[in-house]
């Protein structure tokens, strides 16, 4: 038999932001789709109009576009399989389910609401569950016991209907997951699944998913685990349709657990923990909002290859990828059939990682608007050897501010608990005659600064501890920072005697 092309789809609803679970299945179906040369196709499946969230649909596309996903088809590219937007396919899909009516496979409903919560109702008082099954169906209102004139006098009429899927009764489904391998349903165990609406003409997400991933030769589904107890209904859909042989094969990925480990992750851990669970930050009509990885201050690559790790595993100890050597390792076989947790802090670890990676030219690039928006004018230079000295403090690009901002602002505070263990009675003094001998170094250099701190520290028989903490403090205000040389010989030797000149005079044990 002919090897199919390769060809997957991501098929989100449009019915809020979406959720890192979700651009991890779309990362995966990328990888795979790019491995084996095929195409990733962007679906958006919004038959229930009901749950349409404005926005959300351009959310998706630039949460992909975000993450370095390229888009072949679908949503903002167009291709040949056009439209990819279910709303705008209603003509396509009542034919199938007429054609599965029509086969035996499936049959016309016209129960009300009142109708099935009144049984539900008589159930639960006796006990039992309530299940519309191969029990229920022939003493309701269907087609499958209604005179043929009677259900199309209904039609006709505009009594409201549903076309319901025919579950076959007591039958052994067996089906091939390529995470799972063998899963075997019994079809007593389902009941009979809406696939089509009169009061909208749309049909639901199992009749819509199967015909069109028939149509657009989707050859490998890989999803979520939450759609694994829909598979017997769709293979049992491509039986109805006579379409076995072109059936995609299907991959459930494991769920993303909380942090805990235990239960799936929702925006609630998210809020509850303080770290983002969508890849945009995202705000609803309502005003709700949610954070975004993006605005948190993640770098894309980082992102991916965090949500990479999240139920696959590359087989060495290697940790860090990039989204090329990502395609070219991954595999549905080293996928994980359990639940993967996420761990927040390896998050911030795969960032701090990509920002350590980066050149001192790419992060002054970056950390240049942030100083342009606190009013600093700065070269480009001066600002790489700045990150050069304090990148590997930070997380994340927020954090240079906070670790440099003695570099392009003289300190108008001191730190408390600093100048209490530090700035005792005889500092002013020695600090001044300490400032001569600054004023005198030629060239000023960081060895030059070294060296005659040095000589004079064991001139003067003082502790070094005591005159470098100090001189620490005058400089930036606090303990922190590289090498005070390295400080001194950056920000210059004017700024250097004015700074200590500051600390003389500002700075009060």
């Amino acid at each position: 038999m002919k090897q199919r092309r390769v060809r997957v789809r991501f098929a989100p609803s449009p019915t809020g932001p979406l959720h890192i679970g979700g651009v991890r299945t779309a990362l995966f179906n990328y990888f795979f789709a790019k491995k084996h040369g095929g195409d990733f196709l962007l679906r958006i499946e919004d038959t229930d109009s009901n749950r349409f969230v404005p926005g959300a649909e351009d959310y998706i596309v630039n949460s992909l576009k975000w993450c370095g996903i390229q888009i072949d088809e679908g949503v903002s590219v167009g291709g040949p399989h056009a439209p990819y937007r279910q709303s705008e396919r209603r003509d396509i899909y009542k034919k199938y389910a007429d054609q599965l009516v029509a086969g035996g496979f499936a049959y016309y409903a016209f129960d009300t609401p009142e109708e099935l919560d009144a049984i539900r109702a008589k159930f639960e008082a006796e006990g039992k569950t309530f299940t519309y099954n191969f029990e229920i169906r022939t003493q309701l209102n269907t087609s499958l016991v209604l005179p043929a004139e009677e259900v199309q006098s209904r039609i006709n009429t505009g009594q409201g209907w549903v076309i319901r899927f025919k579950m076959p009764e007591n039958e052994e489904v067996e089906m091939h997951d390529l995470i799972r391998d063998r899963v075997v349903v019994n079809s007593s165990t389902l009941d009979d699944k809406v696939l089509f609406k009169s009061a909208d003409m749309l049909p639901t997400y199992h009749l819509a998913n199967v015909v069109d991933d028939y149509l657009m030769e989707i050859s490998h589904v890989i999803r979520g685990e939450e759609w694994l107890p829909s598979l017997p209904l769709h293979v049992l859909l491509y039986r109805a349709f006579g379409w076995t042989e072109v059936m995609p094969l299907f991959s459930h990925l494991p769920l993303l657990l909380k942090p805990t480990g235990n239960g799936k992750l929702s925006k609630r851990d998210g809020d509850k923990l303080g770290f983002p669970v969508f890849p945009l930050f995202w705000k609803a009509e309502n005003g709700e909002t949610a954070r975004g990885y993006r605005e948190d201050g993640y770098f894309p690559e980082a992102f991916v290859n965090l949500l990479a790790f999240l139920g696959w595993n590359p087989g060495t100890e290697q940790e860090l990828f990039t989204m090329d050597e990502l395609i070219q390792l991954f595999s549905l076989e080293r996928v994980n059939k359990s639940g993967a947790r996420f761990d927040p802090e390896k998050a911030k670890w795969f960032n701090q990682q990509y920002l350590r990676m980066k050149s001192d030219a790419e992060l002054a690039t970056l950390y240049m608007p942030i100083l342009e928006e606190k009013g600093i004018s700065v070269q480009t230079e001066y600002v790489e050897s700045v990150v050069a000295l304090v990148k590997d403090r930070a997380t994340f690009m927020s954090d240079f501010w906070p670790s440099s901002s003695y570099f392009f602002v003289a300190p108008d505070s001191y730190d408390e608990k600093v100048v209490a263990k530090f700035w005792k009675e005889n500092i002013p003094a020695l600090i001044s005659e300490l400032r001569e001998r600054v004023a005198i170094i030629a060239p000023f250099s960081q060895e030059n600064i070294d060296k005659v701190v040095h000589e004079w520290v064991a001139e003067k028989q003082v502790p070094m501890g005591q005159v470098m903490n100090n001189f620490r403090l005058c400089l930036v205000g606090a303990s922190m920072g590289p090498g005070v040389a390295q400080i001194a010989a950056l920000i210059g030797k004017e700024e250097t005697l004015k700074r200590l000149d500051a600390g003389i005079k500002n700075i009060k044990a």
